[in-house]
C-alpha cells in the first residue's frame, strides 16, 4: 500500500526559532521554514518535520542518530560549538562522553534545546 511513498518522520520542539538556529549553525545541516514548521533536510534526499508544541515534552529515547567516520572528531568539533555530551546510568562513558563498550558502535547522545536526544556514533 505505501510501498511507493516517500514517507518521512517528524518531531516537536517547544521553540522553532531555537531549533533552527541549532540545527543549522550548530550541527550544520540545510533547514528550511514555512508558516512555523521547520524542515531538515538530511543527506540522502531526507526530509524531517520539525513543529513546534506548546506542551512539548522532550524524546526519552534518540530521535536522530547521526553516523561519522570518527567520533572523536565530531565530538570534539559539537563540543567547540558548544555541544554537552549526556551521560546515562548503565553506559560507561568516556571522558568526552563516548561508549566505547555497548556491544555497538561507539556512541555519544546531547540533546537538542528542546531536550530531544540525538546520537553522533562512529560507523566505519
Amino acid at each position: 500500500m505505501f510501498g511507493d511513498t516517500k514517507a518521512f518522520s517528524g518531531f516537536s520542539v517547544k521553540d522553532v526559532a531555537a531549533a533552527r538556529k541549532f540545527y543549522g549553525e550548530t550541527l550544520g545541516l540545510k533547514v528550511s521554514a514555512s508558516d512555523g514548521v521547520m524542515t531538515l533536510h538530511l543527506a540522502g534526499d531526507t526530509d524531517v518535520l520539525v513543529y513546534p508544541k506548546d506542551n512539548h515534552t522532550p524524546a526519552t529515547f534518540t530521535i536522530l542518530n547521526f553516523p561519522v567516520d570518527d567520533i572523536d572528531k565530531a565530538v570534539d568539533a559539537l563540543v567547540s560549538r558548544g555541544v554537552r555530551f549526556e551521560r546515562y546510568d548503565g553506559f560507561n562513558a568516556d571522558e568526552k562522553g563516548i561508549v566505547r563498550d555497548s556491544g555497538g558502535p561507539p556512541i555519544a547522545w546531547f540533546k537538542d534545546p528542546s531536550g530531544n536526544v540525538l546520537s553522533v556514533l562512529e560507523t566505519k
